[in-house]
């Protein structure tokens, strides 16, 4: 019988024989993921904080799972910076992401501006902006602020857009594009 360390070693282990044979697949959207399963299908995702100065470079689905321990690093990492508070994020934010990451076929990986907004980071970011909207989905953790230094705002919302699973915000004057997993819809430019 294994205890919990061997599990967990061996969960480990099976995750860096992953990375380590470099298997890289695009996230399949709806009515394609059934043809993938069982075929070593993994999703990744990379990000780096100009604001903690963390990164996170981490598989975290495969054949059709996600990994628990790997969604709380990404609910932990997208916290709101300002209070240190977590929130779940929504997995269909994560999978847009890494989406028109690999459309954009870049290795360097997002800054994240902002992700999970607690309600009082919100109302304070909404007095300095009209562009903060009052029920954001940053509040639902269904959004994400991010940037890419060798792409232009452009070339990510065009990625985005592609995806067709969300809506998608152009700020080029903030050098940022918005994801959000809400309705199929796009703006700024």
């Amino acid at each position: 019988m294994l205890d919990a360390a061997t599990t967990s070693m061996t969960r480990r282990a099976i995750l860096g024989a992953f990375a380590a044979t470099a298997i890289s697949a695009a996230p399949f959207f709806p009515g394609v993921t059934a043809y993938a399963r069982g075929a070593g299908d993994i999703r990744r995702i990379r990000f780096y904080s100009g604001r903690t100065g963390e990164n996170v470079n981490i598989i975290y689905w495969i054949d059709g799972q996600y990994i628990p321990e790997s969604m709380g690093e990404i609910n932990h990492f997208f916290r709101d910076w300002r209070n240190n508070q977590v929130h779940n994020i929504d997995v269909r934010t994560i999978d847009f992401l890494a989406a028109a990451h690999n459309i954009l076929r870049v290795s360097e990986p997002y800054m994240l501006l902002s992700g999970y907004r607690s309600p009082a980071t919100n109302a304070m970011l909404r007095a300095r902006s009209n562009n903060v909207a009052q029920d954001s989905l940053h509040l639902r953790g269904q959004a994400a602020d991010v940037r890419l230094n060798s792409r232009s705002v452009n070339q990510i919302a065009q990625a985005a857009i592609s995806c067709n699973a969300g809506g998608v915000g152009r700020y080029s004057g903030s050098n940022f594009v918005h994801f959000d997993c809400g309705a199929n819809r796009s703006w700024g430019r």
